[in-house]
């Protein structure tokens, strides 16, 4: 029998809603593949904006308490803190354990998942503060609330107070590779069943599939969840309570990362297959493109400025740092 929650394989191309019950990941027929990744950019000529010298850099977030842009190495062993109207280094933290994703804290704080812990990092003075986890943690978010969502490797999602005691802890998910908080809702992203799937107060809720190969995903203030089909080449957007699929249009060569502009009501999707960013309004209930622009060599981490609405793109391949400033979008729309 199969377990309950899992995507058959025979349905595996189709969206797919199930209800699940927080019973066990494990069984020989749960459909999984290996996560998505992004495709392996070209060469690249002319990239739009100004590119700065940077290391190799995997994550990439706009820390809104300090105005400050965070950047994870490719090694996920150091976090680099920079100015963004310079785009100059403020501060290099070394990481106490490999760090594999960037989350918004409290406000002038950056979150990273890692193995065993979320580091607490200040994006001032560079302090770290650890909170010990159990798991290799994949992902975490911040609630108006205070309280943190961690994601693990092995699918278990738990919620954790101020004083670091764990309140609810949920099971049944393959992995948990990100998380959206989005008013009362938690979602999270199965990057090994491509799926989404609602996290309720005492189990899993409903799932639904996310395309062929989901890797990333990004929430806005309208309480959309927007999710990268990097296999399938198609952005997803979802919203929560109750968990429905609003819109899905494609996106070619492998989109990848994402990020969402609040000042011009945009999200932006890296392409790493063409070394592009393109923007999309979704106001009309399908994505329609308004921006694109040529960035520098593997495009897999992007983040806009609140304050300036200046969109940053990192290499993976240490290319460096691209700054494509808001009024050369406007001049490039």
């Amino acid at each position: 029998m199969r377990p309950r929650g899992s995507v058959a394989p025979a349905l595996f191309g189709a969206v797919v809603v199930v209800a699940l019950t927080g019973c066990g990941n494990s069984g020989p027929d749960v459909a999984t593949r290996p996560p998505a990744t992004a495709a392996v950019s070209p060469a690249t000529v002319n990239p739009a904006g100004q590119v700065y010298p940077a290391a190799a850099t995997k994550a990439l977030l706009a820390e809104r308490g300090t105005a400050r842009l965070a950047a994870l190495d490719t090694a996920g062993t150091t976090l680099t803190l920079i100015d963004p109207a310079t785009a100059t280094t403020t501060r290099t933290v070394p990481l106490p354990a490999a760090g594999v994703s960037l989350s918004q804290g409290n406000p002038g704080e950056v979150l990273i998942a890692a193995p065993h812990r979320v580091l607490r990092v200040d994006a001032t003075t560079g302090a770290i503060t650890e909170l010990p986890i159990d798991g290799d943690v994949h992902s975490v978010q911040t609630r108006t609330d205070g309280t943190l969502v961690v994601g693990t490797a092995d699918g278990t999602v738990r919620e954790i107070a101020a004083d670091g005691t764990v309140t609810r802890t949920i099971t049944g998910l393959i992995s948990a590779d990100y998380i959206a908080a989005t008013g009362d809702n938690i979602t999270v992203l199965d990057r090994k069943q491509t799926a989404v799937v609602a996290v309720g107060k005492e189990a899993l809720g409903l799932m639904l599939r996310a395309g062929d190969g989901a890797t990333n995903a990004v929430t806005d203030p309208h309480g959309r969840i927007i999710v990268a089909d990097t296999a399938g080449g198609e952005l997803l957007v979802y919203s929560a309570g109750p968990l429905v699929l609003r819109q899905r249009f494609p996106v070619l060569s492998s989109p990848y990362a994402l990020a969402y502009d609040p000042r011009s009501e945009l999200v932006w999707v890296s392409c790493t297959q063409s070394n592009e960013v393109v923007g999309y309004d979704l106001s009309t209930g399908i994505g329609v493109e308004v921006a694109r622009f040529a960035t520098l060599r593997q495009p897999d981490a992007i983040t806009v400025d609140p304050a300036t609405g200046d969109l940053f793109v990192a290499s993976a391949t240490g290319d460096g740092l691209q700054r494509i400033g808001a009024t050369e979008r406007k001049a490039g729309q």
